[in-house]
């Protein structure tokens, strides 16, 4: 090797070593950032803690709201004006979040039950027509068995609208004739009644005649006292 190659071969040395060197630096800047993770100790406050305590009656953005409308799992009450506006906002919320598996008319025949996955139980069923509106409004909002919660994608007075819809859904099949109003009563004492008229198709998403619960299944439309 000539005395020139042993120079070039130094020269490169030295570079690589230089290169190195400063990529090394480069990168410890990168990765030794000024910052504190989660839980970790800091020097900067008396405590030593970097996660601070959080500042007394301090409340998170919206959260005085969404407050408003909670209630606890074994409350029946409502917080929210029952009319046909909030219906309609909740049979619209229930097509798009709860029918695919809950089904159009809550008896749990949707589509993706349908498909394999596992059926959930029929609103119609005693156990879920007593079932608190609180029960409702915690398993839409945290979930229950296989389903997740909603939390995220329905804000809580849509959860209360789709309860709502949810309990004339019940309704429609298992109203009392004392508990409907006149007119539905005189119609339902009529003798022209038939198979097409009655409380079921008055209720949207109600069950349709020949179904159960509909007026071509029980002469007198709904269960007597």
């Amino acid at each position: 090797m000539t005395n020139s190659s042993r120079l070039l071969v130094t020269v490169c040395a030295a570079a690589s070593m230089f290169f190195a060197s400063g990529c090394r630096y480069l990168k410890q800047d990168m990765a030794n950032q000024p910052k504190n993770l989660p839980l970790s100790p800091s020097d900067f406050f008396a405590d030593g803690r970097s996660e601070r305590p959080i500042l007394e009656n301090t409340v998170a953005h919206g959260s005085i709201a969404d407050d408003e409308l909670f209630v606890p799992k074994d409350s029946n009450s409502f917080p929210l004006k029952v009319d046909l506006h909030l219906l309609q906002r909740g049979e619209q919320r229930y097509r798009i979040f709860c029918s695919p598996c809950h089904g159009l008319q809550g008896d749990g025949n949707g589509l993706v039950s349908m498909r394999g996955m596992k059926r959930p139980p029929t609103y119609h069923q005693e156990r879920l027509r007593q079932a608190s509106n609180g029960y409702f409004y915690d398993n839409i909002t945290n979930g229950f068995g296989a389903m997740y919660g909603y939390s995220a994608q329905i804000p809580p007075a849509d959860r209360w609208a789709i309860i709502a819809y949810v309990r004339a859904l019940q309704l429609s099949r298992n109203a009392k004739v004392s508990e409907l109003p006149k007119e539905l009563q005189e119609k339902l004492s009529s003798p022209n009644t038939g198979a097409n008229t009655g409380i079921a198709g008055d209720i949207p998403g109600g069950a349709k005649p020949g179904e159960i619960g509909s007026v071509k299944d029980s002469p007198a439309g709904a269960k007597k006292e």
